[in-house]
């Protein structure tokens, strides 16, 4: 008999506070407000991304049934069938709060969902998985973006690359880990947070030697944003037309090193110690920095408040994930 605690584990409740700000990344780094369209996209991204984890345990039933089997299916807590079924309504949701959000919006989440699928399906037990999460994440941060009448511009991509490298590196290493072993896949991800995190603080470090050290939040430029809707939430935060303030800088700093500290702790004690037990908990890590990387992100973008708004979900998602495991 099926509980709402095994459809938590099922659906990975935890980690769903690592989706939201893919989306809000998104509309900052696209210089658009963040209005009920880019909310929108967000439902839309909740919804695909427990659809993902259904059909993930769907597919995955005699693996787990070897491997894992006080999980809810294998278990017999909930039967396949409501698993898929669960997966196929999810999915249809997501699409329809997508055409609630916009034409582009519809667009970007059906190659999102035909990525999901087909990493569930065919591709994660092959060399292309880890590519195929990385695209996942990546898109997810793109929706947001065109979603509110942003466009693909080079601030968005830098930032979709971002969030894809690192979710390529958690995605190598979670390949390991009910086996452990692989120090190297752990090394990998730990060099890729360190690249990753001093990439995007370096923005906020140049910004602290002046107004003109930085034409904007991106080298790449922005374009100016237009009045705001009713209700919504400007990207923009203590950004000047000449660059940004000190306090805005040091925020972005500030982020960044909260991405670093989350991510490369596990992944050190995993390199040293490749053991299942440290290796769950570096993918652990890694899927909980994803959150204060998607807040530097929106920071680095123009928007430090929204960027403080992504990080407050961090220890929301700690304390759930003691409960309900977000892997």
């Amino acid at each position: 008999m099926s509980g709402a605690r095994d459809w938590a584990r099922l659906l990975r409740v935890s980690a769903l506070f690592t989706v939201p700000g893919d989306a809000l990344a998104g509309a900052a780094a696209a210089g658009v407000r963040v209005d009920r369209r880019a909310m929108f996209a967000v439902g839309c991204s909740v919804c695909l991304y427990t659809a993902g984890m259904a059909l993930n345990d769907w597919a995955d039933l005699d693996e787990d049934a070897r491997e894992r089997p006080d999980r809810p299916l294998p278990s017999g807590r909930i039967r396949p069938a409501a698993a898929l079924g669960a997966a196929i309504g999810l999915t249809g949701a997501g699409l329809a709060l997508a055409a609630h959000a916009s034409r582009p919006a519809v667009t970007v989440a059906g190659a999102l969902v035909a990525t999901i699928w087909a990493y569930d399906l065919k591709l994660k037990h092959t060399f292309a998985g880890p590519a195929a999460m990385a695209a996942a994440r990546g898109l997810d941060l793109l929706l947001g973006a065109v979603a509110a009448g942003g466009r693909p511009r080079p601030a968005v991509l830098l930032s979709a690359a971002a969030l894809a490298a690192h979710t390529y590196a958690v995605t190598q290493v979670s390949r390991h880990e009910t086996t452990g072993g692989s120090g190297a896949a752990a090394l990998a991800a730990l060099a890729t947070s360190v690249v990753i995190g001093t990439s995007v603080g370096w923005g906020g470090f140049r910004s602290l030697r002046g107004p003109d050290a930085v034409a904007g939040p991106d080298a790449v430029g922005r374009a100016v944003p237009t009045a705001p809707e009713q209700g919504a939430i400007a990207p923009r935060g203590g950004e000047s037309a000449r660059g940004r303030s000190p306090s805005h800088a040091l925020t972005v700093l500030a982020l960044a090193t909260a991405y670093g500290a989350t991510a490369t702790r596990p992944y050190a004690h995993a390199v040293l110690n490749s053991s299942p037990a440290l290796t769950q908990r570096a993918v652990r890590g890694g899927i909980g920095a994803v959150i204060p990387l998607q807040a530097v992100l929106a920071a680095r973008a123009g928007s430090p408040l929204l960027g403080g708004a992504v990080l407050a979900l961090l220890p929301m998602a700690r304390r759930l994930s003691r409960s309900v495991s977000p892997t």
